[in-house]
């Protein structure tokens, strides 16, 4: 997901059948997430929506990823296209991403 927190934009990686929990999202962000639009993802990503990879963007952002992933061996995050992903176990990708660990979804 790209969302805009407090003004910055970062992308939150979550399994694919996932939802936010409002509550858990706030207790961590401290504000409300926007979702950015179809225009906005490509021009802060770099990548359609659909195919937003947390490798490879155009600048850095903050990457995060829902605790929810560490139930796998690997996940298939989008890799920057609609049609393309890539197998990667979770530490690996929070590895590469420098990303932080969060619990936003509900159980």
């Amino acid at each position: 997901l790209s969302l805009r927190v407090g003004g910055e934009v970062v992308l939150l990686v979550t399994r694919g059948d996932a939802r936010l929990d409002n509550q858990k999202f706030k207790a961590a962000f401290r504000a409300k997430p926007t979702m950015l639009d179809a225009s906005e993802v490509e021009a802060e990503t770099g990548h359609p929506v659909g195919g937003v990879s947390p490798l490879g963007l155009p600048r850095p952002l903050r990457v995060y990823l829902d605790v929810s992933l560490r139930a796998f061996e690997e996940v298939l995050p989008a890799a920057g296209a609609t049609n393309a992903a890539v197998r990667i176990a979770p530490e690996r990708l929070a590895a590469l991403t420098g990303a932080t660990w969060v619990d936003v979804t509900r159980s």
